[in-house]
Formats: C-alpha cells, structure tokens, sequence
C-alpha cells in the first residue's frame, strides 16, 4: 500500500484554502476600517478631554485647544488659535490616513471653566463611507 495524498486531494485542499481566504480578506478589511474609526475617535475625545482640563488648571494661564486635520493629524495646542499657538507645547497624534475628518475641526477651552468655545460635531469617515460622529455639547459632555 501506498501512503500519500492523490493529485485530486491536493487539488480539493488548495481550492478549500484558497475560498476561505478570498472570504477571508473583505473581512478581515471591514475590520481594519471599524479599528481605525474607533482609534480616531477614542483620540479625539481623549484629546478633547485633555485641552479641557489643561485649560482647567490653567496651565501657563492660557487656554488650550485641539485641532484636528487630514494633514496635521490631532493636535493639542496652547494658545487662542490653532495658527496663533505655542508650537513648543504641541502634543500630536497621528490620524489614520484612510480616515478624513470633517466638521468641527478646531476647538479651543475656556481658561478656568474648561469649557468649550463651541459645541458641534466632528465626523470621520472611512474609504467605505463608514462614519463616526463625536459630538461635544456646551458643558463639555462628549459623546462617540
């Protein structure tokens, strides 16, 4: 008796692994898109977050703010404005480069209060046209 596999069993295993993997990739692309949504705006909130309570503290008694664009990814900045900042206390995120953010781009905290100068939405949207929404209202409550 012979051992072995026969040219038709191989065939059948190369055509079952190969349908498994062209189901496999799309899948496993949705679920790089998702990832990369919940990452951007789990930063943008934290970032948020975090510009509100510098501005809180009053750290070098200035307000503090976040700004968010396709290029320069997430920033927290001191100052009045995001073209008027003190770029030596910039902390920068980088933003996915699938992701495009939209809406609310820059928003600066009030000193003391921490609160926002504006309320809105910011929208991310992946190549899929998938899209997430984080929303800060007036008394700073953010919500994605």
């Amino acid at each position: 008796m012979y051992k072995g596999f026969t040219l038709l069993e191989a065939l059948l295993s190369i055509t079952i692994m190969s349908i498994l993997l062209f189901l496999s990739v799309p899948l496993y692309q949705s679920f790089q898109v998702r990832n990369d949504l919940d990452i951007a705006s789990n930063t943008v909130a934290q970032s948020w977050r975090r510009a509100s309570v510098l501005s809180q503290a009053m750290d070098g008694d200035m307000t503090w703010g976040v700004h968010v664009a396709t290029s320069t990814g997430i920033t927290i900045f001191k100052g009045a404005s995001f073209a008027l900042r003190d770029t030596t206390y910039d902390e920068s995120f980088d933003l996915p480069s699938a992701i495009t953010p939209t809406g609310l781009s820059e928003l600066i905290f009030t000193k003391f209060t921490g609160l926002p100068s504006s309320t809105g939405t910011l929208i991310l949207i992946s190549p899929a046209n998938e899209i997430r929404n984080v929303v800060i209202t007036s008394k700073g409550a953010i919500d994605y």
